[in-house]
């Protein structure tokens, strides 16, 4: 058993993707590989087989070791609500809702939760590829951490420390990032990584050279950028769009909502070559142009429904309704579409009722118990067969609910999901994922008059994909060289009990 830690000069340098090709990596050549993430902060989610929720990159990670995701992968898992405010999900279940500064105050208490889901992990896997969240060099964090030196601390993990060479300064925020923390932080950095690197490897040679006989530590590879990735559940709504793109087809608008979330239902969407996604910014207006626009799901339904209303996209969703076009709410965007949502008990943060979009009769009550689980059913327009999952606090109900979106419980206890308008315009849904089903997609665009490509198969894409990405590191990243850091430093590689 063995572990090693994977860190970063900042935010969005690719810890999460070198971690998931790394797993991936290993997995082929016969390790049992387990991911973990101490601390994420992201409103993209996904449920675990034990009926919890963790951060969307540590479930593409668990895919890429090819094992379910569970609860322990990532332990600790922040939601933002607001500005300045939380959820806080411990193994899976919200346990509070706190400040930032009420959280950086008290954090501290939910490292020993951490510990306890790596060693488990730890258990049962030949090594545990563990990622950090942002930088190290964040000293003012340092006190109390649990997402990165505080938790390499915890555990004694050494460190490969990754920076992106695309964005500039990657000399600087290597050996910044050495000079800033303290020497036992930087004792436990054995190695570098260059991520994203565009043109000519050879061309940094010198910027190699220097590194290495400035720190005393070791490139483990100059890895060239992978287009791919936009191919991969994104965990940071960035991510999905810098893999958008125009053209032409049947045009999905998507408003992107100050809280949006779950965004990786808009995955298997963007692969289809015959449907052009547009993810709406604020102050733009809907495009005339529109087929369908779909609400996405929402950390703070109400807070997003007064961002969608200051936008005036209101007043432009009518008006693509009055032209015929069609609606979709998921999750926060189905509650959206009602006459009112009610919140009797504050649980989005302040108690009282809005009013709703009215473009679906029924009505939502907020209500503390959380919906987590993995279902499958038909979808009823279609007579499709589709498969996603819950995550949704809120009852909804109401005339429209006579018209259901999809039966599910194929594999269990029956329930109707969702609703439709009369007119059959307006469609609401609590089911995230359900376009990775690839008949649901097909029959669903198609009615709509789309032209779904009748050949693409969005998990063999995704699996294809951590082939190729797992491929390109084993080219460009001394992987035995990181294996014999993590079975400690020693020069030896480390075979595994199953290679």
């Amino acid at each position: 058993m063995t572990g090693l830690m994977i860190q970063g000069t900042g935010s969005d340098v690719g810890k999460s993707l070198i971690v998931a090709g790394l797993c991936r990596a290993l997995a082929r050549r016969g390790f049992t590989v387990r991911p973990f993430k101490p601390q994420n902060m992201s409103n993209n989610a996904a449920v675990t087989v034990d009926g919890g929720e963790i951060g969307r990159a540590q479930a593409l990670q668990s895919r890429a070791c090819r094992v379910a995701p569970t609860v322990d992968m990532n332990p600790i898992l922040l939601k933002p609500e607001s500005g300045s405010g939380a959820q806080v999900v411990v193994r899976g279940r919200r346990v509070a809702r706190m400040s930032a500064r009420g959280y950086m105050r008290e954090r501290g208490r939910f490292l020993e939760a951490a510990i306890e889901s790596y060693r488990r992990l730890e258990r049962d896997a030949d090594i545990v590829l563990v990622e950090g969240a942002g930088s190290p060099a964040e000293i003012n964090l340092r006190d109390g951490d649990l997402a990165n030196m505080g938790f390499a601390e915890a555990v004694d993990l050494p460190v490969v420390l990754v920076a992106d060479i695309h964005r500039g300064g990657v000399i600087a925020a290597l050996v910044g990032t050495l000079e800033v923390i303290s020497p036992e932080d930087a004792a436990r950095i054995q190695s570098f990584i260059i991520n994203k690197f565009h043109g000519d490897p050879t061309l940094f040679d010198a910027g190699v050279r220097y590194l290495e006989d400035r720190t005393g530590r070791r490139i483990a590879g100059v890895v060239p950028h992978f287009p791919d990735a936009r191919k991969l559940p994104q965990e940071d709504v960035l991510g999905l769009e810098a893999g958008l793109g125009g053209g032409k087809g049947y045009h999905v608008v998507v408003p992107r909502l100050a809280r949006i979330a779950n965004f990786d239902d808009l995955d298997p969407l963007r692969n289809e070559p015959n449907v052009r996604l547009t993810l709406l910014q604020p102050g733009e207006a809907l495009p005339g142009d529109a087929d369908l626009v779909l609400l996405p799901g929402s950390k703070a339904t109400v807070a997003d429904l007064a961002f969608l209303r200051d936008q005036g996209w209101d007043v432009d969703i009518s008006a693509h309704v009055r032209r015929g076009g069609h609606v979709l709410g998921v999750c926060g965007g189905y509650q959206m579409l009602g006459t009112a949502l009610h919140d009797p008990d504050g649980i989005e943060g302040i108690t009282g009722s809005v009013a709703g979009l009215g473009l679906l009769d029924v009505k939502t009550v907020m209500t503390p118990e959380k919906a987590l689980q993995e279902v499958s059913g038909r979808h009823v327009a279609t007579g499709s067969d589709l498969t996603g999952y819950e995550m949704h606090i809120g009852r909804t109900d109401g005339p429209d609910r006579a018209r259901p979106f999809a039966e599910l419980g194929a594999a269990g206890p029956q329930h109707l999901d969702g609703a439709v308008s009369a007119s059959g315009q307006i469609m609401g849904t609590y089911l995230h994922g359900m376009f990775a089903a690839d008949d649901f997609r097909r029959a669903f665009l198609s009615a709509l008059g789309a032209r779904p490509d009748p050949l693409l198969r969005h998990d063999v894409v995704v699996e294809e994909t951590l082939d190729a990405l797992a491929a390109h590191l084993e080219a460009h990243l001394d992987i035995d060289g990181l294996l014999a850091i993590a079975h400690g430093g020693d020069g030896q590689v480390f075979r595994g009990r199953r290679a």
